[in-house]
């Protein structure tokens, strides 16, 4: 019984973690480096991955840059269905719940800086992939989580049928 009122606190709670990781680590870029500059605290990975400061008008990964706009609309409109099924989802649903908080609190850190600023704040940068941040890679996993869940679930009924 105590597990099952834990568990709907799940989506929440991993939402708002999500959120406050992001706007810490984009609070710490801005705060210590100048827009452009890159940095990296361990010297033999600096040719694969570093910490750059970058702004994205577009989407994740800097696709699609002048959309801006519409991405701030879907970004509304991804948090309002999110928060409107979360109530109709099953608490032992925890791999949904865990997705769902992930692509939630991901949507928000990102909604936030364009609300803030009129574009996302982007570090991540690998070297050989555009420079993405933690809000990103949170609406990312969360994504393809919820992917293998639906796709395991419809193959474990197609079994049964």
């Amino acid at each position: 019984m105590l597990r099952r009122r834990l568990m709907k606190f799940l989506l929440p709670g991993v939402a708002l973690f999500t959120l406050l990781i992001d706007r810490i680590s984009k609070w710490a870029v801005m705060t210590n480096l100048r827009l452009g500059e890159s940095w990296n605290p361990v010297a033999a990975l600096e040719p694969y991955v570093s910490f750059t400061y970058v702004t994205n008008t577009g989407a994740a990964f800097g696709l699609f840059p002048n959309y801006g706009t519409l991405f701030m609309v879907i970004a509304v409109v991804v948090v309002v269905i999110i928060l409107l099924y979360y109530r109709h989802l099953p608490s032992e649903q925890w791999l949904v719940q865990t997705s769902l908080g992930l692509q939630l609190g991901g949507a928000l850190g990102n909604l936030v800086d364009r609300f803030l600023y009129g574009h996302v704040i982007d570090f991540i940068d690998f070297k050989v992939w555009p420079v993405f941040n933690l809000a990103d890679s949170a609406v990312v996993v969360g994504a393809v989580m919820l992917a293998y869940y639906l796709l395991r679930d419809h193959g474990d009924r197609e079994i049964r049928e």
